[in-house]
């Protein structure tokens, strides 16, 4: 089993230490079960730890097979431990790209140094998918954070968006409800399993054309909300291509983890077409034991 010399502990999409959403890697987890996989991410206790089952695939040390689990499961992907990893391993092997075989498929991660020696990861997601969200789900998800309809705003219909994860999408008008609401994070969870969301559940608040304040909620053993969600920002940009399938490409800045005391920036790239491209660094962080 992987222990402590072998764990790496990083806080993605923040330059301070106390911000970010922090994340477990293993750059190396040749050998590892299931069930050992599963037990270090829940000892670790982030809301993923990422695991580099086969490093230096076909001897490229660029190229590597790399699975993510939370502290109760695998998840298919995850936004910010991918960058926590491809930041770690520039920091090991110089900048450059990366490939990364993910369960569900090929994601590539562009990563440069700047001249302070700050190491930033772009990855760009798969091919993003929207979809309506049925009435009566959205009605219960609305019923768990205590607001109806009438709290939405207009402009962005509420639907289901997957970049690897599937992520639902409320936006709401007020900032005063978007600070204000709070939910059960047994009852959340109960609603994602049924619905099959491997994500986060996405609010957020619009405060320009090009700047949106979000709260992903995430409950999973101690965690109830996720600090920065790299594949939920990944999902807002296809969403808001879907909304608005503009041909040139336009360039978001997503605001994400005031609410938990971890403030977060994710910058999202949003093409005419193809994957969504989502940027953030990360610093390490000192291991709590």
């Amino acid at each position: 089993m992987a222990n402590s010399r072998d764990i790496l502990r990083l806080t993605v999409f923040s330059s301070d230490p106390g911000g970010g959403n922090p994340a477990g890697v293993v750059l190396d987890a040749r050998g590892l079960g299931d069930s050992e996989l599963q037990s270090v991410a829940a000892e670790i206790g982030y809301a993923e730890t990422a695991f580099l089952i086969e490093p230096a695939l076909g001897d490229n040390p660029r190229h590597s097979r790399i699975r993510y689990f939370s502290p109760i499961a695998e998840v298919p992907f995850c936004g910010h431990a991918t960058i926590a990893t491809a930041v770690a391993l520039t920091e090991r092997d110089g900048s450059g790209t990366f490939v990364f075989e993910t369960p569900i498929g090929p994601v590539s991660i562009d990563t440069a140094t700047d001249e302070d020696g700050r190491s930033t990861a772009t990855f760009t997601s798969v091919e993003p998918s929207v979809t309506p969200i049925d009435h009566a789900v959205l009605t219960a998800l609305l019923g768990l954070i205590g607001v109806d309809s009438s709290a939405l705003d207009q402009r962005y219909p509420s639907m289901l968006s997957y970049a690897g994860n599937t992520h639902p999408i409320v936006v709401l008008r007020d900032q005063g409800t978007f600070d204000e609401f709070t939910f059960d994070p047994s009852a959340m969870r109960t609603l994602m399993d049924a619905q099959g969301w491997g994500g986060t559940v996405t609010i957020l608040h619009p405060l320009d054309d090009s700047t949106f304040e979000a709260r992903n909620l995430f409950p999973v053993g101690a965690i109830t909300e996720d600090p920065a969600t790299g594949s939920a920002a990944a999902s807002t940009g296809g969403y808001l291509r879907e909304l608005d399938p503009a041909p040139a490409p336009r360039r978001i800045s997503i605001l994400q983890g005031r609410h938990v005391g971890r403030p977060s920036v994710l910058e999202v790239d949003i093409p005419a077409g193809g994957g969504i491209a989502v940027t953030g660094t990360a610093v390490p962080i000192a291991d709590p034991r």
